[in-house]
């Protein structure tokens, strides 16, 4: 039996994994909140970018790619996900807890370390959510997990996170920090994450403008995507199926708006994936988001 499954059948008997919960979308929770004040609203401009759509090189891939990063062959031909302006200011996406797993995280694009896995180009663009305008300067950190379940790093709950697996704290794998640039953008190259029971697959992010957290919170696979990356790719169908549902994760479930959480992803002609989202920041004159 894997380090990952030993896990797994001692979180299910105990559910620790369901212990997450939901910080309410107030803001009264995590560092500074995202109704942090000061927050600036950016001077890059509209973005000079190609509209969302197509694989430039091509149609998409006939499958998803394996063998990690490193198979991400055609990265000059990604589109741009986001449109040339932001027409109306997306959904704002709720602070929920940051979880057990925090490490330090490098300053890095690449956040793989040549593990396995579906190749993921990670695109992230923050703007004001009282004006639509990007936010310059704010550190964007992520961190999920490997395809086993297991999160890297010396975190506070070693047990939990590294799942019995002695040699994941001795690694940064799927952590990483960039720094949004003049039209708010940053994008990591990741792999797809795996799952521990009690959770749907996510990716945790952090939003730092300065001295001050604006924003902890997670990012979500559509549930029909995950089932079909677990069925088919053969890194992945080893470890079955994930255990809960976005519908019925301890975080966003339980009738909230999932749509917030939701990346929107596409297969590039590489068999990559193309994930991404538009963050809207609350200054303190905003109202606070509900779910």
């Amino acid at each position: 039996m894997s380090l990952s499954l030993t896990r797994r059948r001692v979180l299910e008997l105990f559910g620790v994994g369901a212990a997450t919960a939901l910080i309410g979308c107030d803001g009264t929770a995590g560092s500074g909140g995202p109704d942090a004040p000061g927050l600036p609203d950016g001077s890059g401009g509209p973005d000079a970018s190609v509209d969302a759509g197509a694989d430039l090189c091509g149609p998409a891939a006939v499958a998803w790619a394996v063998g990690g990063t490193a198979a991400m062959t055609r990265k000059d031909c990604y589109p741009d996900p986001f449109s040339a302006a932001v027409a109306s200011c997306p959904l704002v996406v709720c602070a929920t807890t940051a979880g057990p797993c925090t490490a330090t995280a490098p300053v890095r694009e690449d956040v793989s370390e040549g593990y396995p896995g579906l190749p993921v180009r990670l695109a992230l663009k923050i703007v004001s959510a009282t004006t639509c305008a990007p936010v310059v300067g704010a550190v964007i950190e992520i961190w999920h997990t490997q395809v086993t379940g297991v999160y890297s790093g010396v975190t506070p709950s070693p047990g939990f996170c590294s799942g019995g697996d002695a040699d994941a704290p001795n690694h940064s794998y799927f952590r990483g920090k960039q720094t949004t640039d003049a039209t708010g953008r940053v994008h990591f190259d990741t792999c797809f994450p795996g799952w521990y029971p009690g959770r749907a697959i996510h990716i945790h992010f952090r939003v730092t403008v300065g001295a001050t957290s604006y924003l902890v919170s997670q990012l979500f696979f559509d549930t029909a995507l995950t089932t079909e990356i677990f069925a088919n790719h053969p890194t992945y169908q080893p470890e079955g199926q994930p255990n809960v549902s976005n519908a019925n994760d301890g975080v966003i479930g339980g009738g909230g708006s999932i749509a917030q959480y939701l990346l929107d992803t596409q297969r590039m002609s590489d068999g990559a994936m193309l994930a991404s989202k538009v963050i809207a920041l609350r200054s303190a004159a905003q109202p606070n988001c509900s779910t």
